[in-house]
C-alpha cells in the first residue's frame, strides 16, 4: 500500500522514490534501507550547526519536561523571555521589538501587516508594497503575493494582491534598479521587501552589498519602511550573522526563522523599530496587531532557539562559516573550468551555478535527471532546475564536503 502522504514540492505523477529517514546526525542523514545521505543543503536551509546538535537537543528534552505549549496572547514564559533577551543582543540595537511566529512564511506576513498597520495607526494609510524582481517570500498568500509571479503563483493569481516590482540588479545595471527604486519610492508606497544579497528560490542570484546598502539609502530618503527577510540568509549563510551587515544596512522590520532553532523545531520572529511597535501602542484596543497562531512562542521551539543563540554566542561559529565558505570556493573555482557550467559563484557558505545553460529555469528537465543522479550517490542535493547549488551545515568534515563536490563534477560530465 503507497503512503498516503502529500509531499511539498513533490509530482507525484513521476514516481519519483521517497527514502524513509530513521535519524540524523552532523551533516548526514541514515535511511532505512542502511544509507547514510550527505546532507548537502541543510535539509532546505534550514540545519546551520548539523542535526540533532546536543546542546540543542538537550534543551529540547529539558523543556519538554516541564511544559510544552501554553497560550502566548497576554501570557509568556521564560525560553520566549531568553530568546527575545538573546536577539535583542545580537541584532541590531536599533531593532527593538520581538514578535514571534512559526514560519518564514508566516514571518513575512507578520512584517508585511505591522508595514500597513504602522501607516494606518499614524493617520496616513499607505498600500502598496514594493518588491524585487524574482524574490521568493514563502507560499502563504501574502508571501506569494510578495513574491515572483510565475511557476510558484501561477494556479493563484486570483488571491494575490498587487505590488510594485522592481528589477533584479543584474551585474552591470544595477543603477536601473535603483533608478526603478528612486521612482517607486516618490509614489509613497508603505514598505520595500527584499532578500538581501542572494535571492534563494529565486535561482541563487547574488548581488552585491554596495547595491543593498543604496536600495536601503533610497527607502530612508522617501520615508518608505524597510523589511529584510533573512529567513534564508541569515544566521552566517552569507558569511555574517546578517546579510545586511555587509551593507551596513538596518532595516525597520527583520524576517527570522529557518536557522533560528538551529534547524530543530519551526519557530520565527519578526523584529521591529521602536517607531513601529509604537504605532500599534495605545490605549485603542483597536490598534493592537491582529496576528497571531495557536503556537505562537511554542516553549520547546523556544528553548531550541535559546540553546541556539548560547551556540552563537559561546562557540566559533564564524570561523566554522569562514572555513566552509572558503572550501566552498576552492571546489567551486575547480568546478567552474568544466564547459557545461555557467555563472559559477558564491557568497558565504553558499555555491551555484547553472548547468548546460546559462538562465536559471526551474522546471528545466534536468532538474528530476540531476536529483536522481545525487540521490544515488547518497547525496541530498535538490538543484533548482537546472540550478546546482551546495548549502550544507557548517558541522561538514572535509571528507563529507568532497563526495559532494566530486558527485558534482561527475553530474557536469553526465549532463
Amino acid at each position: 500500500m503507497s503512503s498516503p502522504i502529500w509531499h511539498p514540492f513533490t509530482q507525484h505523477g513521476l514516481q519519483e522514490p521517497i527514502p524513509l529517514v530513521t535519524h540524523a546526525e552532523g551533516a548526514a542523514l541514515h535511511t532505512a534501507d542502511g544509507r547514510r545521505v550527505i546532507d548537502a543543503i541543510s535539509s532546505w536551509w534550514v540545519t546551520t550547526h548539523g542535526h540533532r546538535h546536543p546542546r540543542i537537543m538537550a534543551a529540547i528534552a529539558a523543556q519538554a519536561e516541564r511544559m510544552d505549549q501554553i497560550i502566548f496572547a497576554g501570557w509568556t514564559h521564560e525560553p520566549a523571555e531568553a530568546v527575545a533577551r538573546g536577539l535583542t543582543a545580537i541584532m541590531p540595537p536599533e531593532l527593538t521589538r520581538v514578535f514571534f511566529s512559526d514560519s518564514g512564511s508566516t514571518s513575512v506576513e507578520v512584517a508585511l501587516k505591522m508595514a500597513l498597520g504602522f501607516w494606518v495607526n499614524r493617520g496616513a494609510p499607505r498600500h502598496r508594497i514594493l518588491v524585487l524582481e524574482h524574490s521568493y517570500h514563502g507560499d502563504t498568500i501574502g508571501a506569494m503575493s510578495a513574491g515572483a509571479r510565475g511557476t510558484f503563483t501561477r494556479q493563484y493569481e486570483p488571491l494575490l494582491f498587487d505590488v510594485g516590482t522592481i528589477p533584479f540588479p543584474e551585474p552591470g545595471a544595477e543603477q536601473r534598479t535603483l533608478d526603478a527604486l528612486e521612482a517607486a519610492c516618490r509614489e509613497h508606497p508603505a514598505a520595500f521587501i527584499v532578500e538581501p544579497l542572494v535571492l534563494g528560490a529565486g535561482g541563487m542570484r547574488f548581488y552585491a552589498p554596495k547595491v543593498l546598502a543604496e536600495m536601503r539609502r533610497i527607502c530612508v530618503a522617501h520615508g518608505v519602511l524597510f523589511i529584510a527577510d533573512e529567513v534564508m540568509t541569515g544566521w552566517g549563510r552569507t558569511g555574517t550573522l546578517l546579510a545586511c551587515e555587509q551593507a551596513g544596512a538596518v532595516p525597520d522590520i527583520l524576517c527570522l526563522s529557518k536557522g533560528l532553532t538551529g534547524g530543530s523545531l519551526p519557530l520565527a520572529v519578526t523584529m521591529a523599530s521602536e517607531a513601529i511597535y509604537q504605532a500599534h501602542y495605545a490605549a485603542d484596543r483597536a490598534r493592537m496587531f491582529f496576528h497571531s497562531s495557536s503556537y505562537t512562542a511554542n516553549p520547546i521551539a523556544c528553548a531550541a532557539a535559546a540553546a541556539n543563540l548560547e551556540i552563537w554566542r559561546e562557540e566559533p561559529v564564524l570561523e566554522r562559516v569562514a572555513l566552509l565558505a572558503e572550501r566552498q570556493r576552492a571546489a567551486l573555482e575547480a568546478i567552474a573550468r568544466h564547459p557545461a557550467v555557467r555563472n559559477p559563484r558564491s557568497h558565504g557558505t553558499i555555491a551555484a551555478f547553472e548547468l548546460g545553460s546559462g538562465e536559471s529555469r526551474y522546471l528545466s528537465d534536468l532538474g528530476p535527471r540531476l536529483l536522481a543522479f545525487f540521490r544515488e550517490r547518497d547525496l541530498l542535493l535538490r538543484p533548482l532546475g537546472n540550478t546546482i547549488y551546495v548549502m550544507p551545515p557548517y558541522c561538514i568534515d572535509e571528507t563529507d564536503l568532497g563526495r559532494v563536490h566530486a558527485a558534482i563534477a561527475e553530474a557536469c560530465d553526465s549532463f
